[in-house]
């Protein structure tokens, strides 16, 4: 698989795609709503990306960005096999993707310069604070924690932090993290965890990763999810992804779609066999109605984007 996300104009996210279906994508836009592909790597670098646009009967235009607003180029393709060999081989960064296109620079216009924030020491603490712990959760994107980072410290009568400034300060401590990751070895839990929600999903269980806001919320959107055949339910919200990056382990919750007790008790002991699989200790009674709780876990999961 390709190390990049790929996101369409009608909204889909393909992450880590083949060859094959990043061709297909490709080959897939020009009509009305589906016009283009924006490529990020994973995890995702700020100021990185490439990007394609098409209608249906002229010409691909094809850009990337290599970092900076000066590093910018566009070039134009007349069929898709020639957008597919460069992309595909920016994903991979292979030597010389970029030589079977013809790129000059585009002029993004001066880049304004982000004022420092005007925060007090404990306030500021607090809001980066805040930040790296959604950060170390794993599951949000760069545009999440600005968005985070702009509203946090938000009153009724004071906007502390602007747009451009929650942008630097969110990319700055993300690219803190992506360092970090750099030094982690081998597999890690969190991606042992998401091969045992990868299991039950094939088992007609509807699993699913940071889920909803709490345990009531999750528990009322989780049968929208699967399909119409799931025999049940397993699900961590984001409250619970909090606990296990501050290293308070994992909370899962469980059920049977036909609401039976034996049903969820039954669930409940594929959930503990299938994280056992993969080597994730739980603690669990046995009861239908107890949360499974995944301890000891090493929350380190790793950046997308």
């Amino acid at each position: 698989m390709l190390e990049i996300t790929v996101e369409t104009e009608n909204w889909e996210r393909h992450v880590r795609v083949s060859a094959d279906e990043l061709g297909g994508l490709v080959r897939r836009i020009g009509g009305d709503g589906d016009r283009f592909l924006v490529i990020q790597r994973i995890p995702d670098l700020p100021d990185v990306f490439a990007q394609v646009w098409h209608r249906a009967g002229g010409a691909y235009t094809v850009e990337h960005r290599d970092g900076a607003a000066d590093r910018h180029f566009q070039a134009t393709a007349d069929t898709a096999e020639a957008v597919i060999e460069v992309l595909t081989g920016w994903a991979r960064r292979q030597s010389g993707w970029d030589e079977g296109l013809t790129w000059s620079r585009l002029d993004m216009g001066p880049v304004q310069e982000v004022p420092p924030l005007d925060l007090e020491d404990d306030e500021r603490a607090e809001l980066e604070r805040r930040v790296r712990e959604v950060l170390a959760g794993g599951y949000a994107s760069r545009a999440d924690l600005a968005e985070l980072a702009e509203d946090y410290l938000v009153t009724a009568d004071r906007r502390p932090v602007s747009h451009e400034q929650a942008i630097a300060l969110a990319d700055r401590l993300w690219l803190e993290r992506v360092a970090e990751q750099a030094t982690w070895q081998g597999e890690t839990d969190p991606e042992r965890l998401t091969r045992a929600f990868t299991a039950l999903q094939e088992t007609g269980i509807t699993a699913r990763e940071n889920f909803s806001c709490c345990r009531n919320c999750g528990e009322s959107e989780i049968g929208a999810e699967g399909a119409p055949d799931a025999r049940g339910y397993v699900f961590f919200h984001s409250q619970s992804t909090d606990s296990a990056a501050a290293g308070h382990g994992l909370a899962l919750y469980y059920g049977g779609f036909d609401g039976s007790s034996g049903t969820t008790a039954a669930i409940g002991a594929e959930v503990v066999t299938a994280l056992e699989a993969v080597g994730l200790p739980t603690e669990w009674d046995g009861a239908p109605g107890r949360a499974i709780t995944v301890t000891p876990l090493d929350w380190r999961r790793r950046l997308v984007g």
